[in-house]
């Protein structure tokens, strides 16, 4: 709870749950947390979200209908890997970086204004 209370005096309302020494993301707030972005090797739009394979990212039924519509669509790739805090600088940078949301029961689909990572403002 003192990572969401020195957010909160930063004036940001969720805390981005990074993971190992490569800032691997996990979730956001409580949330699972997805980014649509160009991917850097394949040039086609891309929605990530981490996997539930390592054990710690939350399943639920907000994340599967999401990911379960936007395959049907057929319009962009739809992958559930580890993306990292690197990886969304590096996209955000290059004009790459579409949107990023976060998603729960609670709090259906939410957008993610701005992330700061290491004193940057990401937006």
């Amino acid at each position: 709870m003192k990572a969401a209370a020195e957010a909160a005096e930063r004036g940001y309302s969720q805390v981005l749950w990074l993971f190992g020494e490569e800032d691997s993301i996990t979730e956001v707030g409580s949330m699972n947390v997805f980014f649509y972005l160009q991917n850097k090797d394949t040039g086609r739009n891309e929605l990530v979200t981490p996997p539930l394979s390592r054990g710690d990212i939350l399943p639920g039924v907000t994340r599967a209908s999401i990911l379960e519509l936007t395959r049907s669509w057929g319009e962009f790739d739809v992958t559930e890997r580890t993306p990292t805090m690197p990886e969304i600088c590096e996209a955000a940078k290059e004009g790459r970086l579409i949107e990023a949301f976060g998603a729960g029961t609670a709090a259906v689909v939410t957008p993610i204004e701005g992330i700061q990572y290491k004193g940057v403002d990401i937006e």
